[in-house]
């Protein structure tokens, strides 16, 4: 039956079937088996669901290392040329090195190595590897006295479960036997793959000698080592062999015991016998100044980070562990305490379970569109207002049937290609189902229409087959290809991301097989001829009328009518329609200038860090006195149920995205959980004002934790050079311009403070002649400051330090280094001031590199309300007019980079950018196989970027910025655009081919094809109103609402235009027959 017999009634005339395979036809043929296949998929699918594993975030591969080394007694320049410089070079060999930051302290070197985000994900650990071996190979060419390097590459390690082991009244070290025990016990618990201890306290034992008592009585202080360490020794005595065995000779002496090192004898220059405990008072302790502590509601406790394995599921793993942590602490002695600080597995769950509830809200809206736009009849005759319409549940029903059909067998090849559930992956799911239902919603329309219109069930659904599956197809797959550049993304950011290409494509690719093979078995079966169908045929019985001849005035009603005038409208003033689209991309690129910039906005998690920055060298005792302080203060405030701090570094990375903090004296850090989202916003905004009021003396920074690839600050500028003082001057210019802009707050940088010092200036002449070295006053200044360890004592498996220091009393001010004595070659001492001046100076406290050379990146927060972005491109012209300046007076050394939010950002989406091409090569080679005609296929191709007006319209009307995964849905929303086009276009081809005049051909395709065009857009924008509300997707789902709703009217009304004026269209009557071609001619393009 043809679609019409004149170009606008649609008449019905039967149409034989197509000649060819048919996958309907052999999906009703063969219903058993594939009515099979519908049940099996469907189970498949829910057991897999169960199985997939669940964590907060995707998995991706940090691609940073961090090299540590240590030169005791070195100022931060002569470790930055002689220590970190040679290593930097050496890092510049290896594979895939992309950035190579560093910073340089007294006597610490820290390096971090950065991969390319191209780097395979891998081939990683063999270029850590690589980097050992190469490191290790010139580990020769460094200063004598150099400790390390020491790698660490454990850093994508989240410790998503941290404990707190709390105990009143109990030691350090018994707390610590308490820990390991209970980590030996969390470690066999299934999936857990590492258990680490933060806030231990490693035991010392100490010898605190006055050195004046050791002058008085004439003993040298090396004397005393050199005694500790023979006796201490462990080395073979040999072996005597027998002729039977072999007997180890050993040699006894070593400690065991505090009270053997008291008894240890000491011989003095006169020959007189003492004791060690005579001369110096020896106890156990722990290492001072103190390592990292961490702190828990006001108690000192250590910290019990768990770490999950890789595709383990997180959910599962946190109700293992609260019953292993419940056994653990039945086990515990009273007063100690097992407490859990940060619950990953209850975020997940939480945030699993809200993605479930949007996706059920999702489904709902999208079987309501289902419902009533394929059911919803009106009755012939006139009835009263609630009597004239009539709701059909059965073409819903299908298209019902199908949605979770679909969702089963996505969750099956999620299953098999390791995509777990997560929030990339459960938003993906709710794109999908917008989109996923279209090809269901195309199927089921075309045969509810063609039964209305007098087909048999079977014919009905073949047809949809013969007339939809191919351009279907095409427009399924131009949609998939959307997402192809986060497929070929190749970045940290692409890593994250990818989910959203591999479930939009898997869905994608499902629906339309469940669309030709499904969907006709579920119409054969549920699907019946409509009510005002058969009213019809029976009137046309009752006059004798052949049923076949009946009328069928399908798109003569009131509504199609007006449609019709509004495209004949267009097609008629094409110039005028063409000029207004064009005028409305222009206001749509305009807007989107508009539009607020975003890397990735911030987590919805009720934690706030807070990150506390005393002085550069400030002491750990100071630092530790103000992080009790504040944390006191804020554990006081309305709506903050716990905190946590660590002092003397970052909390570890107990959630994926976290910017980590390395160990300093001068840093603690803060998490602050707050009762709810708006309790933490509240709290968000009130803190920074009360903290730099009330703690003047730290650099307090407040900020949630981060959504995405970390970023230290939303603005930084890195200023670079090669001659430190000088970077300093040219950076403090940087900081005074951006602390005059009015959007930024808190600027700092990252040189920090000078810190100072005290060199001690040697009488060469006079040290010469007493025998005296500069080593021998460096150890002496040690001994008396830091203490010296001098040997290791061994109690079972722990090895403990000996260390060798003065007492409090003669060590805890700057004037006693004058009471440090020294011994000479005649084996007197003599007080270090007669060899030695102390002269006072300031030093760089750290200096950051960055790719070699030195660089000091100055950092700001942002207003309320804006990003970090927007503010870049405010301060960019002044910060390039300045570099232009420094250009002028002769400076061309020094340079501005941009760094932060931004500089990730162009990374990200330049990685995406890339995949651009192969991306409408694709589309463009998919639009000539289905249309094959250059010019129909440029014309689809030129409606993709049609829907940027309603982007721009409405992130702008609703206040959302255009982030990261915003682009990803422009890009893959041309991709929705060109789908629908596509089908339009080859709707106006079929009816060409037929014979209906280009003219009308190009009308009636408009109003045949606007119900399918308009389901599947309302379904697709509709299902994204759940989504809309989340923090991480509501920019993305607002960005493809609006553009697809704008762009669905102007393919409907200017796309019809655009091919009138294109192939130069004229209505019928002024067409002159023998200029117009064939439509074979039009349709070879």
């Amino acid at each position: 039956m043809s679609e019409h017999a004149s170009p606008v009634a649609g008449a019905a005339a039967r149409s034989e079937p197509k000649a060819g395979f048919n996958l309907s036809r052999w999906a009703l043929q063969h219903a058993s088996l594939v009515r099979y296949l519908m049940v099996v998929l469907m189970l498949l699918g829910v057991a897999a669901y169960f199985q997939l594993g669940q964590d907060e975030d995707p998995p991706f591969t940090f691609r940073v290392m961090v090299v540590r080394t240590f030169w005791p007694g070195a100022t931060a320049r002569q470790v930055a040329d002689q220590v970190t410089d040679k290593i930097e070079r050496t890092l510049q060999e290896v594979p895939y090195a992309d950035k190579i930051r560093s910073y340089s302290k007294p006597g610490e070197s820290l390096i971090i190595f950065q991969l390319k985000d191209s780097s395979p994900p891998r081939d990683v650990p063999q270029i850590w590897y690589t980097v050992r071996k190469k490191v290790g190979d010139i580990r020769y060419t460094l200063p004598q006295g150099v400790q390390g390097p020491f790698f660490n590459d454990d850093f994508g390690d989240v410790y998503g479960v941290i404990y707190a082991l709390s105990g009143d009244g109990f030691s350090p070290a018994e707390m610590k036997a308490f820990a390991d025990d209970a980590r030996q016990r969390l470690l066999r618990v299934k999936d857990v793959a590492k258990v680490e201890l933060f806030g231990v306290q490693d035991e010392k034992i100490y010898i605190e000698a006055s050195q004046r008592r050791l002058a008085k009585l004439g003993l040298d202080m090396n004397q005393v080592l050199g005694q500790l360490g023979a006796q201490n020794a462990v080395e073979s005595a040999g072996a005597v062999q027998t002729p039977l065995d072999v007997v180890q000779v050993r040699v006894g002496g070593q400690f065991n015991d505090v009270s053997q090192l008291r008894a240890m004898p000491i011989r003095a220059p006169d020959g007189r016998q003492l004791r060690l405990g005579d001369i110096a008072d020896i106890q156990r302790g722990y290492i001072d100044p103190p390592q990292v502590k961490v702190r828990h509601d006001g108690q000192e406790v250590i910290a019990l980070g768990v770490s999950m394995a890789k595709g383990g599921d997180i959910i599962a793993l946190g109700k293992a562990l609260r019953e292993a942590s419940a056994q653990i602490e039945k086990t515990l002695p009273v007063g100690v305490k097992l407490a859990q600080v940060q619950d990953q597995p209850r975020a997940v769950a939480d945030s699993v379970n809200e993605f479930v509830k949007v996706l059920i809200e999702a489904v709902v809206i999208v079987l309501a569109v289902s419902f009533l736009s394929l059911g919803l009849h009106k009755r012939p005759g006139s009835h009263s207002l609630w009597r004239r319409w009539t709701l059909d549940m059965r073409p819903g029903l299908v298209v019902g049937i199908t949605i979770p059909l679909v969702l089963a067998v996505t969750f099956l090849a999620m299953q098999y290609w390791g995509i777990g559930l997560h929030k990339v992956s459960l938003g993906s799911l709710i794109i999908a189902l917008g989109l996923l239902v279209d090809d269901a919603i195309i199927a089921v329309e075309m045969m509810v229409r063609k039964m209305e219109e007098g087909y048999d069930k079977f014919r009905a659904a073949t047809f949809a087959y013969e007339i939809t599956a191919i351009p279907m197809l095409t427009g399924t797959l131009i949609t998939a290809v959307g997402f192809l550049p986060i497929g070929l993304a190749r970045s940290m950011t692409g890593e994250y991301t990818f989910a959203i290409f591999a479930v939009t494509v898997i869905a994608l690719l499902v629906s339309w097989v469940a669309s030709v093979v499904f969907v006709p078995l579920l119409g054969a079966w549920l699907l019946r001829v409509p009510p005002h169908v058969q009213a019809a045929r029976a009137e046309a019985l009752n006059r004798g009328v052949p049923v076949a001849e009946e009328p069928h005035e399908l798109f003569d009603t009131p509504f199609y009518n007006t449609f019709r005038r509004a495209v004949t409208w267009c097609v008629a003033h094409r110039w005028l329609t063409i000029g207004a689209t064009v005028l409305l991309f222009a206001l749509g690129i305009l807007g989107m200038g508009k539009v607020q910039q975003q890397f990735f906005p911030d987590s919805s998690r009720p934690e706030i860090l807070v990150d506390l920055w005393s002085p550069e060298g400030t002491a750990f005792a100071a630092t530790e006195d103000v992080a009790k302080r504040v944390e006191a203060r804020l554990s006081a405030l309305e709506g903050v149920t716990g905190v946590t701090q660590w002092v003397g570094a970052g909390v570890p990375r107990f959630y994926l995205p976290l910017d980590q903090i390395f160990p300093q004296s001068n840093v603690s850090q803060l998490i602050v959980v707050a009762k709810d989202l708006p309790a933490r916003n509240r709290l968000r905004l009130d803190m920074p004002a009360m903290l730099a009021q009330e703690f003047p003396e730290v650099r307090a920074r407040v900020k949630l934790l981060p959504n995405g690839p970390p970023v230290p600050y939303p603005v930084q500028f890195r200023v670079i050079g090669a001659d430190p003082e000088r970077l300093r001057q040219r950076a403090d210019e940087v900081r005074t311009v951006m602390q005059k802009n009015p959007h930024t707050r808190g600027v700092n940088d990252n040189w920090n403070e000078s810190v100072k010092s005290m060199r001690l200036e040697v009488d060469q002449d006079k040290a010469r002649a007493l025998g005296v070295t500069s080593q021998s006053i460096a150890q002496a200044g040690r001994v008396l400051l830091s203490g010296s360890t001098v040997g290791q004592y061994r109690e079972g498996d722990k090895l403990i330090d000996i260390v060798l220091r003065q007492p409090l009393d003669e060590r805890d001010a700057i004037t006693d280094i004058a009471n440090a004595y020294l011994p000479t070659a005649s084996g007197q001492s003599i007080p270090l001031m007669q060899v030695a001046k102390p002269v006072f100076s300031w030093e760089p406290g750290v200096m950051w590199r960055e790719n070699r050379d030195y660089a000091i990146t100055v950092n700001a927060e942002v207003a309320e309300g804006l990003q970090g972005a927007t503010v870049t491109a405010e301060l960019l012209p002044a910060l390039r007019a300045l570099e232009a300046d420094w250009a002028k007076a002769g400076d061309t050394a020094h340079r501005i980079e941009v760094a932060g939010a931004v500089e990730e950002s162009s990374k990200g989406s330049s990685s995406i950018t890339a995949g651009l091409p192969v991306m409408l090569f694709i589309t463009f080679t998919l639009l000539m196989l289905q249309l094959h005609s250059f010019s129909r296929a440029m014309l689809v191709f030129l409606t993709g970027p049609l829907g940027i007006a309603g982007v721009a319209a409405a992130l702008l009307a609703l206040n959302r910025p255009f982030g990261f995964v915003a682009l990803l849905g422009v890009i893959a929303l041309m991709g929705m655009i060109q789908r629908n086009s596509v089908i339009l276009i080859d709707q106006i081809e079929s009816d060409r081919a037929r014979g209906v005049p280009t003219w009308d051909a190009i009308v009636e395709s408009a109003v045949r094809r606007l119900r399918p065009i308009v389901l599947t857009a309302a379904a697709a924008v509709l299902a994204m109103i759940p989504l809309s509300r989340s923090v991480f997707w509501g920019p993305m789902a607002v960005a493809i609402m609006g553009g697809l709703i704008v762009a669905t009217a102007l393919t409907l009304l200017a796309l019809p235009a655009m091919y009138a004026a294109w192939f130069r269209v004229r209505r019928p009557d002024q067409e002159n027959p023998a200029a117009v071609p064939p439509p074979e001619a039009i349709a070879a393009g």
